[in-house]
């Protein structure tokens, strides 16, 4: 099935690298206009768009900077993607998550996802538009050490539906991909392998039996991309308010987890 999204106009959040930047290639790739913004624009980005914003998403009003000059650059928005994300950081356990950690990793996955949405939605709505957000399966699990993680993806996927629940009826379909482990630079960085005293393939190569991937392989950034222009396609349109699990098969009881 080929996609053609030649005239819209799409916004990606934290679109430098990983999966951002797979989604703007893919977008761009199906014919969309797509301003990428992220905090350091990548030769890679100005590769894959030549509308491009230099952006600090965490501040109160660097969201609806980046909409106001796809605003001025496309004159609306079709397509929002909301990627920008993080806080992947273990903690010892719950009692080790301080407010800080707590307070930046709900400020970085859920607040720039409100104000992004906030600043779209009157275009979106007057265009048939699509929002897709970028999740994790975090979001189901219940792990201790990740407990900050979780709670902010999990409100993404509220906030995901309750959009869907309000804004479908004027014509915004809103979804949340949930992605398992992706082959991103939180897998691929040489750090994280030499402290487990691996190299970077042996460790690449470890993460997917460690994580009961079925697939045997981390999931690769184009994947979920793939997902984000069908979503915002329209082609599938009674797909909306829904949760979108992309786990490379992850063995159930993984789910849950407790620390060691």
């Amino acid at each position: 099935m080929r996609f053609d999204l030649t005239g819209k106009k799409a916004v990606v959040t934290g679109a430098g690298a990983g999966i951002g930047l797979a989604v703007t290639r893919a977008l761009a790739g199906a014919g969309a206009d797509v301003l990428g913004g992220a905090r350091t624009v990548s030769p890679e980005l100005k590769e894959a768009t030549p509308y491009t914003m230099t952006v600090d998403l965490l501040t109160d009003d660097g969201p609806a900077r980046l909409v106001d000059r796809a605003l001025e650059e496309f004159g609306g928005v079709d397509i929002l993607v909301n990627n920008v994300g993080g806080g992947v950081k273990l903690a010892a356990g719950f009692l080790d998550i301080d407010d800080d950690v707590w307070r930046h990793t709900f400020d970085l996955n859920v607040l720039t996802t409100v104000r992004a949405c906030r600043a779209a939605l009157p275009s979106l709505v007057g265009r048939d538009g699509a929002i897709v957000n970028i999740g994790s399966m975090n979001a189901e699990m219940a792990d201790p050490r990740l407990a900050h993680y979780s709670a902010a993806k999990a409100a993404v996927s509220i906030i995901g539906k309750a959009l869907a629940a309000e804004f479908t009826p004027q014509g915004v379909r809103v979804n949340t991909i949930l992605p398992g482990p992706v082959k991103t630079r939180l897998w691929t960085n040489p750090a994280i392998a030499a402290k487990a005293g691996m190299t970077p393939e042996e460790f690449l190569d470890l993460v997917p039996k460690m994580s009961g991937l079925a697939t045997g392989k981390l999931i690769d950034p184009e994947e979920i991309a793939a997902m984000v222009v069908l979503l915002a396609s329209g082609q599938v349109r009674s797909i909306t308010g829904t949760d979108l699990l992309i786990d490379a098969g992850m063995a159930p009881p993984s789910r849950y987890q407790r620390p060691n």
